[in-house]
Parts: structure tokens; C-alpha cells; sequence
């Protein structure tokens, strides 16, 4: 038998039981596919990320309950988040990750951890038939983004507030990767995500949907440094600027707890 630490993480706040909470594993080498698969299963979150040393960097790999992912946002703040706390890495040294998303950089600041992201494209596309009858309001703009997210603007905070999708009917309308925006009240914008395609009803905070969401209100509002609440039941803060064709996305993080897994079938890792 052998004990591995996995730790749970609140990403995106500075407080527990709040943002959008990640398992988070550091391994000497990568573990099977099929016991990632398991493993984030088992911890039933919305993601979990295995981490092992490649080189000056670190492979990473993120899964749903259900799917592997090419990125997450708010499981990258957490491994790295975890990785200064127990010293892994000094606060002065950046970490590189290696993930199927793309490469991915994070330092360590006064009051938060930045995360370096690639900018998603936006497509003009047109609102699907009988959107507002089954999803309760009228987009006023529509796109297509990458990793097959789709991402509509509301008129108000309260229509993104008030959204109760029927989860079914949006994976049947092609609705099973979807981001809901506005312009925020007391936040430059507000945003909601919903993934029942992948497992994950709705995503407490979304890091990756940012690489699309700056992009756009950047474009929109004409600023560059913005804030971003993602108002799911947990609530999340972000703070997202443009840098180049990359998102710079920086948030805080807090450790709930770290607890030993006793692996007995260890050949798989």
C-alpha cells in the first residue's frame, strides 16, 4: 500500500467553502488515463488535476467526473496555489505547465496568484430557434469559441442573476458548453457557465471561460483591466486583463484540506 496527498482547493476567493473548489494530486510521473479518470470520480468536483515534473515545467492534466479537459482555469490556480504553500516553489519563482490546453505560466504576487492563458477567438453566430422560450432571455449577441463553448451576452446582471436552465434541454439545443454574460453592476461583467455536456451542471467559477469573456468586454467597454464576479451560488472574483494574444487572469486561492489516499493498486500509477 501507498499513501498519496490529495489536497482540496477553493479557487477564485479568499475564503472557504466559496469559489470553485479543485482536487489537486503532485505526482513523481502522470498515472494512467483510466486512473485519473477514477480518481476524479471519485472526488466528484466539477474538476481535478494531476501534476508531475517534465523538465524546467510540469505536466498537468485536468478531469471532470466524467471527461478529461484541455484546460481549466480555477484547477491550474489550485495546483499552483498548493505547490508555494507546501514549497514546492519558491514565491519567487514562476511555474510552467504543460497542458493539452497549451503552455501556461503563473507567478505569485502580493495578493494573488496570475495566470497567463492563451485568448480564445470569437465567432459571430446566430441565437438558436426558441432560445429565450426554453432559456428565459434574448441574447444580444451570440459566438462561437473555441473548445466548442458558446457564449451569449444578456441585456442586464438580473437576467444572468435569474437564469435557471433546464440542463437536458441544453445539451439536446447544442447548449451543453455555454457561458452567459453581462455587464455587471459592481463588477465590469458578470458571467454564469453551464457544462451538463461534461458532467458539470454549472461550473462555480471558470477560469478558462475568461479567455473569451476579456477579450470580448475589453472590446466592448474599452478597458483592459477589469474585474469579472461569476455569480453561481459559490460566487468567484476574478481580476482579467489583455496581454498580447494572451489573458492574463489573476485570483486567489485557499486550501480546505489535504488528506492521504490509500492507493493499494499501485501498478496504475
Amino acid at each position: 500500500m501507498e499513501n498519496k496527498t490529495i489536497y482540496q482547493i477553493d479557487a477564485f476567493t479568499d475564503q472557504a467553502f466559496k469559489g470553485n473548489p479543485a482536487g489537486v494530486m503532485i505526482l513523481d510521473k502522470l498515472p494512467s488515463t483510466e486512473w485519473m479518470q477514477q480518481m476524479a470520480m471519485e472526488m466528484n468536483l466539477s474538476e481535478t488535476a494531476f501534476v508531475a515534473p517534465n523538465g524546467d515545467g510540469f505536466d498537468i492534466r485536468y478531469y471532470t467526473p466524467s471527461v478529461e479537459i484541455p484546460l481549466c482555469g480555477h484547477a491550474t490556480l489550485a495546483s499552483a496555489h498548493i505547490m508555494y504553500q507546501i514549497g514546492l516553489k519558491e514565491s519567487t519563482e514562476s511555474i510552467h505547465f504543460n497542458s493539452k490546453g497549451g503552455d501556461l505560466n503563473i507567478s505569485k504576487d502580493d495578493d494573488g496568484l496570475v495566470m497567463i492563458f492563451p485568448k480564445y477567438s470569437l465567432t459571430p453566430i446566430d441565437t438558436p430557434d426558441n432560445f429565450k422560450e426554453y432559456l428565459g432571455f434574448e441574447p444580444v449577441e451570440f459566438y462561437l469559441t473555441d473548445y466548442n463553448w458558446v457564449l451569449a451576452v444578456a441585456n442586464s446582471q438580473n437576467e444572468i442573476a435569474q437564469f435557471k436552465p433546464n440542463f437536458e434541454s441544453l445539451k439536446a439545443n447544442g447548449l451543453g458548453r455555454l457561458i452567459i454574460t453581462a455587464k455587471g453592476d459592481e463588477a465590469d461583467f458578470v458571467c454564469r457557465c453551464f457544462v451538463p455536456a461534461m458532467g458539470v451542471n454549472e461550473d462555480p467559477v471558470t477560469g478558462s471561460a475568461h479567455c473569451a469573456l476579456t477579450p470580448l468586454w475589453t472590446d466592448r467597454l474599452g478597458k483592459n483591466e477589469m474585474t469579472s464576479h461569476q455569480i453561481s451560488k459559490r460566487k468567484g472574483e476574478l481580476k482579467v486583463s489583455m496581454l498580447g494574444n494572451n489573458v492574463k487572469i489573476k485570483g486567489q486561492a485557499v486550501t480546505v484540506f489535504e488528506a492521504q489516499l490509500k492507493i493499494r493498486n499501485t501498478s496504475s500509477i
